[in-house]
This record gives structure tokens, sequence and C-alpha cells, in this order.
């Protein structure tokens, strides 16, 4: 293992000589600093050591094959300690080399953008004056040359800046575009995994180590720009970097202890509080200026275009510790989150919605809102009214700003009744019952604003936040495998009496023609007392649970139920009389509340997909919970809702595993199987007029890298 990592670092090194100056400078501090920490820590021989390890490894600079056996006859003589330490600072310096480089990238982008900019802007102004270039280029020239760099800097693969002027060159139609982005429904899904090892302190500190690598940039330019060769400033962030890197090697990289199904829980949810859910509304800009500077008359997609769903703390496929305690939790930790995000950004718009009713007008609505909240919540009129007596926004952001503590208060009671909080007191005036709610009332707001020609860049991002996360966050799936539904279905069965045949006994379509049977029939089959084994009753357990969940979250806390390992139309059949038996699906008006979606993982279960859903969709009872599942809302509550969160009618999903698939044929076979398995469920599900939504679950070494796999190739 040494060995791998020293001739990775060898080769790391030889990757970046070839850079620019500054990248040099910037590895040249790091590995400094890093050699400071291991001397301060472990001493000048494990520095020499190191050292010496990789001058055996490459003494004139270049990565070969000739010195491993010098290399192992040193590493043999090590003792463990020796052998560990040594390990751990190679392991070290590699991510320290990962953040520099990531950071360097970023610094590098930023740097050529400024640059194209300021020269296209510089040729404008030449062409409007008609001069001439120190080369002789006349300005018309060098407008043209500037704005083909500056197009050139724009054109980054993957990016909206380069998307869209893409398919302006293309001649793609507006009103195909305008479709698509109506259309655009993406749900990107979280899940725990086993080859996650990093642990969130680690990531904490890479996190404040490209923080100071910034602030250092940002210190020595600023003295460079006043002729100055160094700043205390810029001595301090290095002296904090030392500290951090040293603090780093006191740290356990990995776990110490097995993490439980709440710790991945909380992993999970930091990523959506350090990242998603300040970038998206970044995105969302980034996507709108790109689009209107190509495509002016193109309205942008809606702010629920992209949305997030997470495994973790509702997959239950062989985690015995995913409980529906664990799950009901986890949905109270993800609402407590973003009710936090929410409080934060109430709080900060108060500061920047000052407006007076001296300088400025609001309208009647916003007065009637205000005269409704003094009615229900006295106590904060008794207490602000005064302060803000001229601040009618002001005024309006703190009953929000309670209406969202209370409702924080009582989820954090749902959360953990046994610590004997206090419930609020359910009433509509004093909680929100929904995300809806909560944005209405920034929408009454921001209607005032615009009025009164006012607009909050903070409010818009506030607004955009409250669409895409509501009051959920994320939505939870639910996964199980085929097997414990159909065990569940046998027991329950078998302990009624009701088949003449033991159900495992039966046939496909014996099976299919008894389930069919059931779900046409209004009378219950699971009793409510459960003599029943543990299995059997966790499985039941897990629907009321679901149900309970929608009944308090809402529907669009857990709406997707997968079948790992689907091999048979009895599997999905089972799974929705059990939905049944939850009151999670309606025999009589075939309206559900859940989406099942089949997984097909091995090669085998792939090449059979087509025939199952065949089969699926030639039942008429099937067919009629597709066509009525999900859109069952009140009229004046659809009317609230933006619009992909009205799930639409007849659509199915289906889930395409890649872990499992590899392991049966490789990489190269498996993905022929998925593709021909996506082209034939696409042929089947035209003709019965179904959309079709295809969820991939890439796994493997490939699929969970940055990039798609034909790069790689």
């Amino acid at each position: 293992m040494l060995l791998e990592s020293l001739q990775s670092t060898v080769e790391e090194v030889n990757i970046f000589s070839t850079s620019d100056l500054f990248l040099r400078q910037r590895l040249e501090l790091v590995e400094s600093l890093w050699e400071s920490v291991l001397k301060a820590e472990c001493g000048l021989e494990l520095v020499d050591l190191l050292k010496k390890l990789r001058k055996i490894s490459s003494p004139e600079g270049q990565v070969t094959d000739q010195p491993k056996t010098s290399i192992n006859e040193l590493i043999e003589e090590l003792e463990l300690n020796e052998a560990i330490r040594a390990t751990r600072a190679f392991a070290l310096y590699f991510q320290l080399i990962n953040i520099v480089e990531q950071h360097y990238e970023q610094r590098d982008q930023q740097l050529n953008r400024r640059s194209t900019y300021q020269e296209s802007e510089k040729a404008r102004e030449n062409y409007q004056k008609g001069e001439k270039s120190t080369n002789g280029l006349v300005g018309a020239d060098l407008l043209e040359k500037a704005l083909v760099g500056e197009t050139k800097s724009q054109e980054k693969g993957g990016t909206f800046h380069w998307l869209f002027p893409q398919l302006k060159r293309l001649n793609v139609p507006p009103q195909q575009i305008q479709r698509l982005l109506e259309q655009l429904d993406i749900r990107l899904v979280f899940t725990a995994h086993p080859t996650e090892i990093v642990r969130h302190t680690i990531r904490l500190k890479q996190r404040r180590i490209a923080t100071l690598l910034r602030r250092l940039d940002q210190a020595e330019e600023a003295f460079r720009g006043m002729g100055l060769s160094s700043s205390w400033e810029a001595e301090s962030i290095i002296e904090q970097l030392n500290e951090e890197i040293r603090l780093w090697w006191r740290t356990d990289e990995l776990h110490q202890f097995k993490p439980s199904v709440l710790d991945e829980v909380d992993y999970t949810l930091h990523y959506f509080d350090e990242v998603l859910c300040s970038a998206l509304p970044q995105l969302s800009q980034r996507l709108q200026q790109a689009l209107q500077a190509k495509f002016p008359r193109i309205k942008p997609p809606h702010n629920t275009f992209c949305r997030f769903g997470s495994w973790v703390g509702g997959d239950r496929d062989g985690n015995p510790f995913v409980t529906t305690d664990v799950t009901w939790r986890t949905a109270c930790y993800q609402r407590n989150l973003i009710l936090e995000k929410y409080l934060a950004a109430v709080e900060d718009l108060t500061e920047i919605l000052s407006s007076s009713l001296h300088w400025s007008n609001v309208s009647q609505d916003l007065l009637d809102s205000l005269e409704r909240d003094r009615v229900a919540m006295p106590e904060i009129y008794d207490q602000l009214a005064i302060r803000y007596r001229q601040e009618p926004y002001r005024l309006k952001l703190a009953y929000i700003q309670k209406r969202l503590e209370h409702t924080r208060d009582r989820n954090n009671h749902l959360a953990n009744p046994e610590q004997g909080q206090v419930l609020v007191e359910e009433t509509p005036e004093n909680i929100y019952h929904s995300g809806v709610e909560f944005e209405a009332e920034l929408q009454l707001i921001k209607r005032n604003l615009e009025e009164t020609g006012l607009k909050c860049q903070a409010l818009e991002n506030l607004i955009f936040q409250a669409q895409m996360f509501g009051f959920t966050l994320t939505q939870l799936d639910f996964r199980q495998e085929s097997s414990r539904h159909s065990e569940t279905i046998q027991t329950i069965a078998s302990y009624l009496n009701i088949l003449p045949t033991p159900y495992e006994e039966l046939s496909e379509a014996e099976k299919v023609n008894w389930l069919v049977g059931e779900l046409q029939t209004r009378r219950p089959l699971i009793p409510m007392e459960m003599p029943f084994d543990e299995k059997t009753i966790e499985t039941v357990e897990t629907m009321r649970m679901l149900r309970h969940l929608q009944q308090e979250f809402g529907i669009e806390i857990c709406q997707t139920y997968i079948i790992s390992m689907t091999n048979d139309v009895s599997d999905v059949l089972e799974v929705l009389l059990l939905a049944k038996e939850a009151g999670l699906y309606d025999p009589g008006t075939s309206t559900t509340t859940i989406r099942i979606v089949p997984l097909f993982e091995t090669v085998d279960d792939l090449k059979r997909a087509p025939e199952i859903m065949e089969a699926l969709f030639k039942l008429p009872l099937y067919r009629a919970a597709l066509a009525g599942g999900y859109d069952y809302l009140d009229e004046d509550k659809k009317e609230q809702l933006p619009p992909p969160q009205l799930q639409p009618a007849n659509l199915q999903e289906i889930m395409v595993g890649y872990s499992d698939s590899n392991k049966d044929s490789g990489f190269l076979s498996s993905n022929w199987e998925i593709h021909k398995a996506q082209k034939s469920l696409q042929k089947i599900a035209e003709p019965h007029n179904l959309a079709l939504r295809l969820f991939h679950g890439r796994g493997g070494s490939v699929g969970r890298g940055e990039a798609p796999p034909t790069l790689l190739f």
C-alpha cells in the first residue's frame, strides 16, 4: 500500500511540473506546510524518510519501475508504526494537492472569463473610436477577435453558456426548447453507501483549507495592486493554514465506530445545509441569464425543475436498522433543517426590507393580511407595533418568523416526544401546515414590492427555496426487496386460511388472479391484531408509516416505493395490495398516493423487464391506478401548487440497476443490456399512452465519477 502511495505521489508531482507559476507556487507552499507539520508532529526522521522514498522512486524526476526493489527493501526495514505514519503522511499530501488543484482550476476559469471580458470591452472601445492596435489590426478586427475569444471562453462543455449557443447554432426551433423546458423534471437521489468512508469532520477541514486559499489569493492580489510584496494578512492566513493541517494530522481519518442510520442522515443533510440550499438559487439565475442571452422570448423552467430524493432513512433493503421510528425521525430532521434555513433567511429579509410608509405605499391586501395577523397573534402586535408601526414589511416578516418558530417547535416535539417538550397548540393562525402557505405569504410581499417598482433578490431566493424544498427538504424513497412482500402476503394468507393452496405454491398466473381479486374489494385483508412474525409486522407497519408520513408532511414527503429484485408481475401487485391495506390505494376510485417503482437489476431481469411491464400495462386494474394515481387533490389545493408537484397521471417510473448487472456481465455488456431494455420499455409504453421515467441507479467506480462514461473511455 505504501509503495502504491509513493508511486502515485511521484506521478502527482510530475503532472503538475509543467503547470504555470501560480500553481507551482501554491503547491510549494502547501508542501512546505505539510513538511513543517510532519516535522513538528513526528520529528525530522519521518520527513527525511519521505524525502528518501521519493528520491529513490524517481531520482530524475521521472516515474520509473526500476527503483521498486530499493523501495521495497527500505519499506521492509520499517517498523509498523513508521509505515503507518508514512502512509498517513502521503494520504494527507494527496488530499492537500487535490484541494490546491481544484482551487487552481476554479481560479483559472474566473481569471480567463475576466480577461476575455476586459479584452472584449477594450476592443469595443477601439471599434467605436476607429483606432488601430499596435499590431496593425483595426478596431473591427480587434472586436471580432475579442468576441470570438469571449465565445470560446464561455463554451466550456456542460455549462449553460455552452449549451444555448450550441442550440442556436444548430437552429433548434425555440418552440421545441420551450416545450423541453416546460417538461424539465430532474430528480437527483442521495444514497448512503458503504464505500463512503470520509468523515464529515474531514470534509469540513477540506472546505476550511479551500476557503483559506481563496482568502490568501485575495490578500495577495490586493497588496500587489498597491505595489507591496507581502502583507500581515497573507502571513496570518498562511499561519492558519498551518494550524488547520496540523489539526488534520491529529484527526482520525476514519470513523472509530459504526455509524447509525441517523448518523448517515446527518451526513446527507450536511450537503443541503452547506451547499445545495444556497447554490440552487444561483444555478437557476445562471440558467435564466444564459437562456435570455440567446433566446430572450423563451420562458425559463419552473423553479422546481430540479428536485431531490433520498434513500437515507427509507431504504430497508438489507438494512434491519432502518425502522419505522428511524424513518419518522428522518422526516422530522429534514423538516427541521429547512425551517432553520427559512428562519435565518427571514431574519436577513427583516434587515433588508426597511421601507417606510412615509416614503412608500403598500397595497390593501398587505394591510388586510396584517390585520388578520394582529387578531391571530396579538402578542406579536403588542411587542412590535411601536417599533414597526411605519414599516409594514418588517411587521409582516415578524409574524412570518413567529409562525415558522411555532412550526419548528412542533416539529421538534414530533421528532423527540419523549423529551416532554410542550406541544404548540395546533391552530391555523400560529403554524404553517405546508410550504405552500409559507410561500403564499412571501408572494404577497413580492407583489407589493413589484407594484411600487422594487425588487429584492434575497426574497426571490427565499421563494425559490420554498418552492424547491417546501417543508420536507427532500422526498424520502422507500425500498424493500421483493421477497419480503411475498413472504408477508404468504404469512397473512396462511393465517387467514383463505387459499386452497399455499400462496407460495401458486403459479405466477394464479398469484396474479388472486391479487387482482383482492385489490378489487374494499374488504380489509390484514387484521388489526397481527399475530405474525417480526418481519411480517415490520413490512405491514412500514406501509402504515408511509401513510402516517403523508398525513403529517404531505404526499410529497414519500411517494416512491421501490421494489428491488423485481422479476414477476406479482412482485408489483403484492406491494399495491399492501398499499391498499394501509389506505394508500383506493380500489373504488383507482387513486393512489404512492408510485410503485420496479427495480430491474440483474441482466436476466433487464431482459425480462419489457415482458413484465407489458403484462402489467394490460391489466385494467393497474392501468386504472396509473391513470388515476397521484392526481387526487382538491381543486382549490391544486391552484396553490406549482405544476411539477402535481404528479402526472399515466406515468410509470422504472429503475434500472447498474451495480448487479456489472457484476453479472461486466461494465460494457451490462450497459448494453440496460440500453436495450430502455428502448424496449419505451416501445411498450407508447401504445398504452404512458410516459416513462427511468431512474438510473448507477453504481461502481465509473458510475460514481464526475462525468459521463464516454469521457472516461
